[in-house]
Formats: structure tokens, sequence, C-alpha cells
């Protein structure tokens, strides 16, 4: 009869496996490949009015009050320009006729990624890899995250911000600290 063999397994070598499955796990989970593949469309209607329940926006001291307009104003404007991935589409800052604002994005198209969130910032737009890192270095202030990497979507301004104080957009990747892309808001 032939002799049974024990193979015994060095402890090192169980380590080794475990660090390395353990390894592998954590990448996949913070780098998240697969959104590079995955798409999310966000079509949304630019809204009347954020809230039914504001008032209108009484006029400054001195001025007469005139009626306030009966839809959204495009206060500002902008192109995305592309940074850490190509980006394309258009950036509003649009007043609405209850007197809120929303920055809206439209005919987004830019790569889905982990974390990514709509920042309205003070930071001057740069172009190519000079642009990827500027937008946390002032004020910033997060409108939330991105609904969708493609389409047209709307983002309120909270009531406490003052918009005319930030002259851009940055799609921003909150997990990485860099712009996926940005746009410099031209007064209209």
């Amino acid at each position: 009869m032939g002799r049974v063999r024990t193979v015994l397994v060095r402890p090192w070598v169980v380590g080794l496996l475990v660090v390395a499955v353990a390894g592998a796990g954590f990448g996949l989970y913070w780098f998240q490949p697969w959104k590079l593949w995955q798409d999310e469309t966000v079509q949304e209607a630019l809204p009347e009015a954020v809230s039914a329940s504001k008032s209108p926006v009484p006029a400054p001291s001195g001025e007469s009050s005139a009626p306030a307009p009966s839809g959204p104003v495009t206060l500002a404007s902008g192109e995305l320009v592309s940074h850490e991935h190509a980006t394309s589409g258009k950036v509003r800052l649009v007043r609405l006729a209850d007197g809120s604002h929303v920055v809206r994005l439209e005919d987004l198209d830019t790569s889905n990624g982990p974390d990514l969130r709509v920042w309205l910032t003070d930071a001057p737009v740069k172009e190519g890899r000079a642009g990827w890192g500027v937008f946390d270095d002032g004020e910033y202030v997060s409108l939330g995250k991105l609904k969708g990497n493609k389409g047209s979507q709307n983002y309120v301004v909270p009531e406490d911000v003052d918009p005319a104080r930030y002259s851009s957009v940055s799609i921003w990747c909150d997990r990485f600290d860099v712009s996926f892309g940005a746009a410099e808001l031209a007064r209209a």
C-alpha cells in the first residue's frame, strides 16, 4: 500500500493570501473601476421654483419694486472643460421666479466615478492638468452628489449662499480630490 503524504501549508503562505485578497477587495471598493463603463443618464427639466413657500425677493432699499420675472433668468453661464476625465457640456446659474437659485448642467458628458460632487467655487478654471486640484484651495459649496454622468440636471443653491461670490462650477471627485471638469461662469 502507498503512503499518504501530509502536506503542511506554511503559515506565511496563508497570511500572504489573506493580505492579497483583502488588498484586492479594498482596491476594488476604493477605485470602483466598473463605473468607468457604467453610464447614468439623468434628464431633468428646469424647475419653475424650488419651494412654493418662499416669498418673492424684496427690492434692495432705495430701488423701486419692479415686478420679478415670471420665469427663470440665466445670471451666468459657461462651457465645461476637461480635467481628469474628458468632460463636456454647459453650466448655467439660474435665478428662478421665486428668487431661489439653481446650477444647471446641460448636455453633460463625463466619466462616471466614485463620490462625484457638483461644487460652486471661487477658483479660476485652468485648462488641463493645471486645473485638476485648484477647486478645494479657496471657497466652495458642495451642491450634492452628481445625479448622473450624462444628461441635463439641476442642483439647488442653498438659500444662505450668495451665488455672486462664486465664479466657477466643478464636477469634483471627493474621494481623490480631483476635478473631472469645470466651467468658468461668465455673468450674463
